[in-house]
């Protein structure tokens, strides 16, 4: 095939994924309503003494825009008007996957175009786990990236049409944490992942875990979509919650540092991640659907509010800081307390 023609192909399928992400999008009940906080009615709390700064990185707040976008045109429209929210509201800012402008250097002002407007933000870059030390350090240097994310992504690849077939990824992995000069966070696309999984990372020497489960952006659904006979929907429910994910994550807490995201709504979804172990919440969907529908300002002070609602949670809890929050009481559901006892598990 012509380099040309491949390219757009490639460019197309971003330009894709990005549309039937939106598509998709809706703000579902999801296991984030299977966990409860129980209220105290005399927290002994003021919200000018609540610190909500994380233990990662020396970020200013506990969540930060997930990996979305990049590689056409269009997205590098999107990624320019991320990257000014990301600057705005003082967030951390991942980049969707740079592996096509590692293939098409043309394209990689795609990706860039999020340093030009974010020059002194925290950037992370991303690249798919198929990728060796030397696609890795590419990636890096096009952004100047302050981090790296090596995102694992069977289940899409399995299903989108001109997937990958080969999935031997643990060395690759090994050598990007062994060789890079920024942490390397190992992330899943929204299937979660299990304590197995974790162990093997932590074997691996990965320091920085984004379990990423199911509930938010589908990429079995997208890449389904895709498909010309649209054969894979029995998959559409594949894989862990993101509560899930952080349940399977207990035993493992204090040997690395876990990461959540998928399908978090709002602020009390970020509360309930950080209750359960996440030492930072990554929001991509919600944030994309409030870019497409409302605009650049009002994804800002969309940001900005769950920045302020942050604040007052922990204030009703009678949290002063992240720590405190860890040790809040919860009551989960009989279904959750379902998978723990399945799964031989801690209560969290």
């Amino acid at each position: 095939m012509h380099k040309h023609s491949a390219e757009m192909m490639q460019s197309h399928r971003k330009d894709e994924h990005f549309f039937l992400a939106e598509k998709f999008h809706h703000a579902q009940t999801n296991d984030f309503d299977e966990i409860r906080f129980i209220h105290q009615s005399l927290p002994e709390s003021a919200l000018a003494a609540i610190d909500l700064q994380p233990d990662i990185f020396n970020w200013q707040w506990p969540f930060y825009i997930n990996a979305m976008t990049g590689g056409s045109p269009q997205t590098k429209k999107l990624n320019a008007a991320l990257a000014r929210i990301a600057a705005a509201t003082d967030l951390p800012m991942a980049v969707g996957s740079q592996s096509i402008a590692i293939k098409y250097p043309e394209l990689q002002d795609t990706f860039q175009v999020v340093r030009q407007y974010n020059p002194h933000g925290f950037v992370i870059g991303n690249i798919g786990a198929g990728n060796d030390w030397q696609a890795a350090q590419q990636a890096i240097t096009m952004l100047n990236a302050d981090a790296l994310q090596i995102h694992v992504n069977v289940a899409q690849e399995i299903v989108m049409p001109e997937g990958d077939q080969c999935f031997y990824w643990q060395d690759n992995i090994r050598q990007i944490v062994q060789k890079s000069p920024i942490p390397i966070i190992v992330k899943e696309v929204g299937f979660g992942m299990s304590k197995q999984t974790i162990e093997q990372l932590i074997a691996l020497g990965v320091s920085y875990i984004d379990v990423a489960g199911r509930g938010g952006t589908n990429f079995i659904q997208i890449e389904n979509e895709r498909r010309s006979q649209k054969e894979y929907a029995f998959l559409n429910n594949w894989g862990q919650s993101t509560v899930e994910s952080l349940l399977e994550s207990q035993p493992c807490q204090t040997q690395t540092h876990i990461l959540a995201s998928g399908g978090v709504r709002n602020a009390l979804d970020i509360i309930k991640c950080l209750r359960l172990g996440a030492h930072a919440v990554g929001i991509a969907g919600t944030i994309l659907h409030s870019l497409l529908k409302n605009g650049e300002a009002q994804t800002i002070s969309l940001i900005q509010q769950w920045q302020d609602q942050l604040r007052h949670l922990l204030a009703l809890l009678g949290a002063h800081n992240l720590n405190e929050l860890r040790h809040k009481d919860i009551i989960i559901s009989e279904k959750l307390l379902n998978y723990l006892q399945q799964r031989h598990l801690p209560m969290p």
